[in-house]
């Protein structure tokens, strides 16, 4: 099998495997690059018995970044992110979170994470379920009551402040669990599907959010599978069966596979990381 190594960035390579582009990246040193990444990770593995769900991945996010991770179901990206909150232990390798090497309960209170999962207390009301997570992150009686109200207004749901969370829809109730995340102002956000169930528009208003949360130095991992979000991402990793088969900005994974879709580029590395 013939290969060919061509620079584009510092730090990066393309490698032509039968012809088809695979965008490759040196495995970081986390100790010595977790001043300068937000998340820095090497070589972590994560069993499940005799599955693996995370094989041998590396990967770091800058300062003020939003890196999207996408793949189909089972492909590891809620793992890796269970993991980075300190929620599931890496069989192998390490992570570093905000120069914490993790798991480190410290680092708990300086992140945001909204899981796939429900995270809420269904028996009682979106309001009580906010100024619980306040009172967690130390946020005073007036900062709650100031982020309840952007917070409710920004995911559409100040007419349910009031309502128990077991009367809203599984996509409300999905709305409450963003708002409780981004509830104490994170430097980082650890956000699993945070789109799932919102409709087209207000999807619009969550990534616009987003975005001006990134031009004010925050830093995001966000997992999809709406391909077309993922243009919003400052970078993405394709995933497939635990291991990230390739990374970069979207325009760059486009023009490598000269398509005009993520999904067709996430289709071109898969069938090649397939015939390996």
């Amino acid at each position: 099998m013939k290969e060919t190594n061509q620079e584009i960035e510092a730090g990066a390579v393309i490698v032509l495997r039968d012809g088809l582009p695979v965008l490759s990246t040196p495995a970081p040193s986390p100790a010595k690059e977790s001043v300068t990444y937000d998340v820095c990770i090497r070589h972590l593995t994560k069993n499940f018995g005799g599955f693996r769900a995370v094989n041998n991945l590396s990967l770091r996010l800058k300062h003020g970044e939003i890196y999207g991770l996408l793949g189909p179901n089972g492909a590891g990206k809620t793992t890796v992110i269970k993991i980075l909150c300190g929620l599931l232990r890496a069989s192998a390798g390490e992570a570093y979170v905000l120069g914490a090497k993790i798991p480190d309960p410290g680092v708990v209170s300086r992140v945001g994470y909204m899981p796939q999962e429900l995270a809420l207390y269904r028996g009682v009301t979106v309001h009580q379920n906010i100024a619980f997570y306040g009172n967690v992150f130390g946020l005073s009686k007036r900062q709650i009551e100031t982020r309840e109200k952007e917070l409710l207004k920004l995911v559409d749901l100040q007419a349910a402040k009031d309502l128990l969370v077991d009367q809203l829809s599984g996509g409300m109730q999905h709305r409450v669990s963003l708002a409780c995340a981004l509830l104490h102002q994170p430097k980082l956000l650890f956000l699993d599907e945070p789109t799932v169930g919102v409709d087209p528009d207000l999807r619009a208003s969550f990534w616009s959010y987003f975005e001006n949360l990134r031009d004010a130095g925050v830093t995001m991992l966000i997992t999809t599978h709406y391909m077309d979000e993922a243009r919003h991402c400052d970078r993405i990793g394709f995933m497939r069966e635990g291991r990230i088969i390739a990374e970069g900005s979207p325009s760059e994974l486009l023009t490598l596979t000269r398509t005009e879709s993520l999904e067709d580029a996430f289709s071109i590395y898969s069938k090649s990381e397939g015939s390996q």
